[in-house]
């Protein structure tokens, strides 16, 4: 059995995280939980480090756990002059690897989190492995693409507030209804950790779109390059439902790194670690500690 529950894993997201790492733009919140070798987990956006929390129970007994928010996102701190960009974000990983002075560290990133951790772990040393869950390819297809288009619109951040405070709104399949394969998972924590802030709070909502409006498409173009140069064990998990990142496409990835499998989790959609946690879980454990 596990000793950590699933809800004392939500409950580390509704209390103060063990410390802030000062990034220099603003201060990464650091959660960490678990015993054995180091994981970082970096989010993705808008969500924080909170949609690890169902995967938290599967891994504690087993690797360290830290898991981060961004300056923009969860408890992290920042103010309406903290820089904030996909390229902040990059610096603030390297920087966290460092504050912890870790060693040793396998990363998993979900969504554009695996974009930034690739680019922030690429050709460092320490980087043991990696799992990357439902994340950019370097072709990603149409449905991201007009995705990325829409973020410079007039009415943007009003707009994502609204969305995001309406449950029957948000169900649509266009709006985010089809981000995961059962839609009542857009309620519930999922509501409360990620979608309530940025309905509630025009400081979460105005940081949340800065730092959408700053993604570079020359951030995915790089992957083709940057993949060949992360020479460890790589962990890809997919949700078989995922319009965002259509599964062929993690298909053709797989073979962009010097070692790389994939796991598809069938019933799961962008957000398979909440989905499928155990599914997911058991996939990437092998590649974190090592037994691959």
């Amino acid at each position: 059995m596990a000793t950590l529950t699933p809800s004392a894993a939500s409950d580390l997201f509704r209390r103060e995280p063990d410390r802030y790492l000062d990034v220099g733009a603003g201060e990464v919140a650091l959660r960490s939980v678990g015993s054995g070798p180091d994981v970082l987990f970096v989010h993705g956006w808008p969500v924080s480090g909170a949609t690890f929390r169902l995967l938290l129970p599967h891994f504690a007994d087993h690797v360290t756990c830290h898991v981060i928010d961004l300056p923009s996102a969860g408890s992290s701190r920042f103010d309406a002059e903290t820089p904030m960009s996909v390229e902040q974000h990059i610096t603030s990983v390297r920087r966290v690897v460092d504050l912890l002075e870790l060693d040793s560290v396998a990363v998993v990133g979900h969504d554009s989190g695996g974009l930034i951790a690739r680019h922030a772990m690429v050709d460092d040393p320490r980087l043991r492995s990696m799992g990357l869950v439902d994340t950019e390819p370097p072709e990603p297809g149409w449905r991201f693409r007009s995705f990325i288009a829409a973020r410079r619109l007039p009415g943007f951040a009003a707009g994502l507030g609204f969305v995001a405070g309406r449950p029957r709104l948000r169900r649509i399949r266009a709006v985010l209804g089809d981000a995961f394969a059962d839609r009542s998972l857009l309620d519930g924590e999922f509501d409360e950790f990620f979608l309530q802030p940025l309905a509630q709070s025009p400081a979460r909502r105005a940081a949340a779109t800065k730092v959408l409006r700053t993604f570079d498409m020359d951030h995915v173009r790089e992957l083709a390059s940057i993949h060949p140069r992360i020479d460890v064990p790589v962990q890809l998990v997919w949700g078989a439902r995922d319009p965002f990142f259509p599964v062929d496409a993690a298909r053709a990835m797989v073979d962009t790194f010097p070692d790389a499998r994939l796991d598809v989790i069938e019933g799961a959609g962008l957000f398979a670690h909440e989905e499928r946690p155990a599914e997911v879980a058991g996939a990437l454990l092998p590649t974190l500690l090592g037994e691959r």
